[in-house]
Formats: C-alpha cells, structure tokens, sequence
C-alpha cells in the first residue's frame, strides 16, 4: 500500500513501485520552465549530504517531499509538475552506485550512460570509477541541473541531458559500450522502453547493468544476478528500513 501526498491539485503515491506515481513522459522539455530551472532553487530546497552505502559520495537531497514540490511549482509558476525524484536517494541506484565502485573494472575507460539519472548517483560512480566519459539522461529540466551540480559536489564530470532517449532507434550516444539503469521498472509503459532500449544496446555490443530491487515490471527472464547489496534508509520511499537490492546484468 502506497501512501499519498499531496501537492496543488496533484495527489501522489509516495512508497513501493508507486515511486511517488511518477508517469513517464516529457515534462516541458526545452520550455521557459527548462531555461529557469536554476540552482538557487535545488539548493533552497535540498541539503548536500552523504548518501546511503556511499558515504563518499554527497547529494543535493530534500527531507521533505511535499515542500521541495510546492516550493519548485512556486518557483517555476506552473502547477502540476513531477514530483522530484532527483532528490531523493533511491535503492536501485545506490546499490548500482556502490557495485560500479566496488568493481571499477566493469567502468572504467567506458563510455557510459545512465538513463533516468534522477539525481546522478549512478552518473557519478560511474565517473569516479574511471569511466571514460558518463552522460546522464533524464527527462527533468531541474534533474538535469541537479546532476551538474551533484557532479560538481563530487568533483567528477557528467554531461547532464535533459531529454525523452526511449523511443530512439539507437543508443542516444552512438560510441556508449556501457548502459546503465536504475529504479526504472515500477511502471508497465516505462519499464518496456527501457528493456527495449537495453536490448537494443546489447545488440550492438554494450554492456547493460540495471539495479532493482525486484520491482512488479523487472523482466526478471531476461536479466542475471550480480550481486545484491542491504540499502538502508528506505522507509520514506520504499516502505521499509533496509531494501535488499540487486544489480542485474543483461547477458
């Protein structure tokens, strides 16, 4: 069971695959709102802090959920926008996070890209393990300010674009050789264009990665275990205190 917040006239799941009721689609891409997302606003509304399982890496994240929403509807002058899911540190990307830096070797002098980056973490690792280069997806104009700023907090590189890649006939960089994918399968629309965009990556010979905690749309059938790490500090999101998490790989 999911619980609701509220904001405007918007009401929103908060917990479990609902993931804050998050719909997959493009949310003013390129608009004045995408020109006025500035960073005033993220640092108004976050802390830059530690983030679970990976202390090393810091974050802008808020506390409180309702109030960075109705202070970014407040700022932009629109109603009805996503809920920020760039401030909030989710299991599947931690765990993802914390698998690319215990294993540099899986990263490092890739070309990689993160699809629903949200707040970058797995972007980050991926720069801190010895990736070549990381470019950071996600369809958020503020999300995408958030991960150059998150970026920057951590002293690495991400190309951070805001853009909807799913629907594309190829990899949106056509040199990536590593995609990865985290906390994108809550959600039956949402989770069949990233596998296909996944195996369309396979198919051309990259390597694709995905954290997941074993959401209802993870194709399970399709994927193999890596490892899986105990994600703790979850109860506001996930529904629980610890998530147990796996990293999957698309073989």
């Amino acid at each position: 069971m999911c619980r609701e917040i509220s904001s405007g006239l918007a009401v929103v799941p908060v917990q479990g695959v609902c993931r804050l009721g998050m719909i997959w689609r493009i949310n003013m891409t390129g608009s004045a709102w995408a020109r006025r997302a500035r960073p005033e606003m993220i640092r108004a509304g976050t802390q830059l802090r530690s983030v679970p399982l990976i202390p090393d890496i810091r974050l802008h994240l808020a506390s409180d959920p309702v109030s960075l929403w109705q202070h970014t509807e407040l700022t932009s002058g629109r109603t009805g926008l996503d809920p920020p899911f760039w401030a909030f540190a989710w299991a599947g990307g931690l765990a993802l996070a914390r698998y690319l830096l215990d294993h540099p070797e899986t990263v490092r002098g890739r070309h990689v890209i993160d699809i629903a980056s949200g707040s970058g973490v797995v972007a980050i690792a991926a720069a801190m393990a010895g990736a070549a280069d990381v470019t950071a997806y996600d369809i958020d104009p503020v999300a995408a300010v958030a991960i150059r700023m998150n970026a920057a907090a951590n002293g690495v590189m991400v190309l951070a674009v805001c853009a909807d890649v799913l629907d594309q006939d190829n990899l949106p960089a056509s040199a990536a050789d590593l995609v990865l994918v985290a906390d994108a399968f809550y959600e039956r629309d949402l989770a069949g264009k990233v596998t296909k965009l996944a195996e369309r990556g396979h198919a051309r010979g990259a390597a694709v990665l995905v954290g997941d905690f074993g959401r209802a749309y993870l194709p399970r059938d399709r994927l193999m275990e890596l490892a899986s790490y105990d994600v703790p500090g979850q109860r506001m999101l996930e529904g629980s205190d610890i998530k147990r998490t796996t990293i999957w790989v698309l073989p």
